[in-house]
């Protein structure tokens, strides 16, 4: 998609992180190349286009046909599992689909919904090392997660507003974690997006961002625990990628207009604000600090009122009481709070769309 011998934002970012395709079309993911994804995610949106997409009627009616005896649910988890398997040979490591959102707060059912998911991509193929279940950071879905690790089931702990909901996903030994730079309301109307060209120093999220990888830099020297890493998500600009860059993410999941921001812009150093290093071997090992400019964000919380400066404590067990202490954590911090909630409520109202249009066909047969 870039212009031939000249280096694009997506050329050079794709040496900083991880780049990671937030879609599913294989098309689009070739047209990507040179750059190859490292993963594909995905999320209740993103299932229902694709299930949607003209390219999937077929697909979605034969597996309605297949299916219709096991409920909405199996047509779902089945078609999303080959809309998988349909790319997997496209990226370099694995796919990711999410749990239904409407089972946030059940960890029984989070638990049953991520075998299902790993029975399909066994059936088609592809190996546990090859996926993983991406999980609500409420405390009775990231309970789900230690479970699911008994089965070799790998997990990412999605939706995180807070350095506590990042401790808890490290408690839970998810895989990667999700953070939103832009929270859910932002994409659905931009008037609510703090839209910067430099966002690393001025998004309001920032601060989170960075204390969040900083935290998980220090229980990674203190404890020698592997700490997830950081998969950051929910971007709106191409500016948002390379501040994520700057700051020391290690993987960007990013949906197509802004992969498709990147590879059309020329890269010009003296443009940037700041600028990322190359990929560490490692991304917790000898990691150097937060950039200097971004030193004084690091101690600011903007989304917090007479913040008093301290951060959460890695001492406390969030998982407790089938994470009762997470959901209180979450429910006193008012960001957390309304950030989690109206995400699950979106991907809630994406779920039950897909279910609508899968009872549709199902009826029609």
């Amino acid at each position: 998609m870039g212009i031939p011998d000249i280096q694009t934002w997506l050329d050079v970012v794709s040496t900083q992180l991880n780049v990671d395709l937030d879609y599913m079309d294989p098309e689009f993911t070739l047209s990507l190349l040179p750059v190859v994804p490292n993963d594909m995610t995905s999320n209740q949106f993103i299932v229902h286009d694709r299930m949607c997409h003209p390219d999937n009627e077929a697909l979605l009616k034969e597996v309605a046909k297949e299916y219709k005896d096991r409920g909405w649910l199996a047509i779902y988890t089945r078609i999303a599992v080959l809309m998988c398997k349909a790319n997997i040979d496209n990226i370099k490591g694995r796919v990711l689909l999410q749990t239904l959102p409407s089972y946030a707060y059940n960890t029984e059912m989070t638990v049953e919904h991520a075998r299902t998911y790993a029975r399909e991509f066994e059936s088609v193929g592809i190996s546990k090392d090859r996926l993983c279940i991406k999980i609500p950071a409420t405390g009775p879905a990231l309970s789900a997660c230690p479970i699911l690790l008994k089965d070799g089931i790998r997990t990412l702990g999605t939706a995180v507003f807070s350095v506590h909901q990042a401790i808890a996903a490290s408690q839970a030994s998810c895989l990667y974690i999700s953070p939103y730079y832009n929270e859910i309301l932002a994409h659905l109307d931009q008037t609510h997006w703090p839209k910067s060209s430099d966002p690393a120093l001025l998004h309001p999220f920032s601060s989170r961002f960075i204390q969040i990888l900083e935290t998980y830099k220090r229980l990674y020297k203190e404890t020698g625990k592997e700490q997830p890493y950081i998969k950051q998500a929910g971007f709106l600009s191409a500016q948002e990628v390379m501040a994520s860059a700057e700051i020391g993410c290690h993987s960007a999941t990013i949906p197509r207009q802004v992969l498709q921001e990147l590879s059309q812009l020329k890269y010009d150093a003296s443009q940037q604000p700041g600028e990322g290093l190359a990929k560490p071997p490692h991304p917790y090992l000898d990691a150097p600090p937060a950039p200097a400019r971004l030193q004084k964000v690091l101690g600011v919380d903007p989304l917090t009122s007479n913040w008093d400066g301290k951060l959460a404590g890695a001492d406390i067990d969030y998982l407790a009481d089938n994470g009762a202490i997470l959901d209180k954590a979450n429910e006193a911090d008012p960001e957390t709070k309304r950030r989690l909630s109206e995400a699950l409520m979106a991907f809630v109202g994406a779920e039950k769309r897909s279910q609508a249009k899968i009872e549709e066909v199902v009826n029609a047969l």
